[in-house]
């Protein structure tokens, strides 16, 4: 056979070969949902999904190659070579990438990438579209972080004036990638019959939100829309309210979007590796807190009291019980991923993979902090778990090194006071050996376990009886453990308990105790 024949019909088969489907992406898509109607609690639950990837683009925010913020410029260099790999990875798979260095479309002008956004043609929308979206009150509240002052730059301030020129050359433009700044990315996606948005860039709390390409926009729009959390950055100073560290401030804008916008992935999601990028200066534990009890209103307490006292130094995640089933705790799995945890949770028997992530956090050496019913928190009393759930009897024995019988009347007036000589235990620096007053009934406690460590005892009036009611102890796998009997919503009010979780939960963790 003639060679130019054969190939040609070669090239023929070739063409008449169906077209091979790009493999989905497969992503983890993490949203906030209300633990029940009003409650201003939120279950963190995260479900997978696949997303056809050509039918879907990647935003990139406003990712500049410096700024007025020199730490914000500096984030931005940070992440940019893990978010490069992302668009390079996505871009492979057939994603389209839009590129959005806002204001600077002039260094752009006569590249393909500006002129492909350029083509598209204007679309008619329901709701018009707008240059800047500000903060819809029909469907959000006010951001939880102050942006009175967002630099965190140490020392004098930068004025805010334009430093950036274009996009960081850390990130790559390519054959088939468009740029622009305005609404021509939705007349762009409407083009291409796109209706699934990545957005990524800076900052969370201002352009990612607000621009005409960013979240608000595209959801008000109908396109659906995730952050990619771990590449996007905040401007947040933690001298502004509600004073917390730089990396919590972006926590907590995650999840402001998570429960109004949109849900959020992580660029492990695109990459595969399962990493979740976190930046240099982020050396915060990871503090999981678990409540799910109906005596003492920790889940009304807890998060407050750890945002305010321990926001500068924690990462921090919350677990609340169901209120549909009060043996299930929605959003568990994130147990695995702590450095340490805090447990308020009274006599619920769990599900075996429930339990099983307590029980690899402590066998790991991993610390644990328990306070009031924690001591009778996987163990109902005097009867079996209903069917397919399992009980640990003897985890206030064994982990906390407790011996919880009973407590004393709610009636009774109850007060604490430090042990003699326990001033030189970490836990109790800036505490007073001065007695004071408690709510809540005294839990009996005696005795404890041989290897304990007792902080604090606790009387009830008028009763010849004291009590051990806080206390350290090593768990069999080499945790620190702390687990105090006190907790009452009340006892938030006294200082001396504040100081006293605070202190044990740094401890705990192996950090430093913070000045008062």
């Amino acid at each position: 056979m003639n060679l130019t024949l054969f190939n040609r019909l070669l090239l023929c088969t070739f063409a008449l070969a169906p077209a091979v489907q790009a493999a989905p992406l497969s992503l983890n898509l993490r949203s906030q949902v209300e633990t029940e109607a009003r409650s201003g609690r939120y279950h963190s639950l995260t479900k997978e999904a696949e997303w056809d990837a050509s039918k879907t683009a990647i935003v990139i925010c406003d990712m500049w190659d410096d700024h007025y913020c020199r730490n914000s410029a500096k984030r931005v260099s940070e992440m940019a070579p893990r978010m490069n790999e992302v668009i390079k990875k996505a871009r492979a798979e057939g994603v389209l990438i839009i590129h959005s260095p806002s204001g600077c479309m002039d260094q752009y002008a006569d590249t393909p990438q500006r002129k492909l956004a350029q083509q598209a043609p204007p679309v008619t929308t329901a709701i018009p579209l707008e240059t800047w979206c500000h903060l819809d009150k029909t469907r959000e509240p006010e951001l939880p972080v102050k942006i009175e002052q967002p630099c965190d730059d140490e020392g004098a301030l930068r004025d805010k004036v334009r430093f950036y020129h274009h996009q960081i050359k850390t990130l790559e433009m390519a054959e088939g990638d468009a740029i622009t700044d305005s609404a021509e990315a939705f007349y762009l996606l409407k083009q291409r019959g796109i209706d699934k948005v990545i957005i990524m860039g800076v900052h969370t709390n201002l352009c990612v939100l607000g621009r005409p390409f960013g979240i608000r926009q595209l959801v008000r729009q109908g396109i659906t829309v995730t952050l990619m959390r771990d590449m996007t950055d905040t401007m947040y100073d933690p001298d502004e309210a509600p004073f917390v560290n730089h990396f919590t401030g972006n926590d907590l804008v995650f999840e402001h979007i998570e429960r109004h916008w949109c849900p959020t992935v992580t660029s492990g999601d695109i990459l595969g590796d399962g990493v979740v990028y976190r930046f240099p200066a982020d050396t915060r534990k990871h503090l999981v807190i678990v409540t799910a009890e109906d005596e003492y209103k920790t889940e009304e307490t807890l998060l407050p009291f750890t945002l305010k006292e321990l926001g500068r130094s924690f990462k921090i995640s919350i677990v609340y019980g169901d209120a549909a089933n009060p043996n299930n705790l929605p959003g568990a799995e994130v147990i695995s991923e702590a450095d340490l945890i805090l447990l308020s949770v009274r006599r619920r028997p769990l599900p075996k993979s429930q339990l099983d992530l307590f029980r690899a956090h402590l066998a790991g050496g991993k610390p644990l902090v328990g306070i009031r019913t924690a001591s009778h928190a996987f163990q109902l009393r005097d009867k079996a778990p209903p069917k397919g759930l399992e009980q640990w009897p003897d985890f206030d024995t064994s982990i906390l090194g407790g011996n919880y019988t009973n407590h004393l009347g709610n009636e009774i007036a109850t007060f604490a006071k430090a042990v003699e000589g326990s001033n030189t235990h970490p836990v109790m620096a800036g505490i007073s050996s001065n007695e004071f007053k408690t709510f809540g009934s005294l839990y009996q406690n005696t005795p404890l376990a041989a290897g304990t460590t007792i902080l604090m005892t606790g009387r009830a009036e008028g009763i010849d009886q004291v009590e051990p009611v806080a206390w350290t102890n090593t768990a069999p796998g080499g945790s620190r453990v702390f687990y105090t009997s006190l907790g009452h919503p009340d006892d938030f009010g006294i200082p001396a308990f504040r100081t006293l979780l605070r202190n044990a939960i740094h401890w705990a963790a192996g950090l430093p105790i913070p000045a008062p």
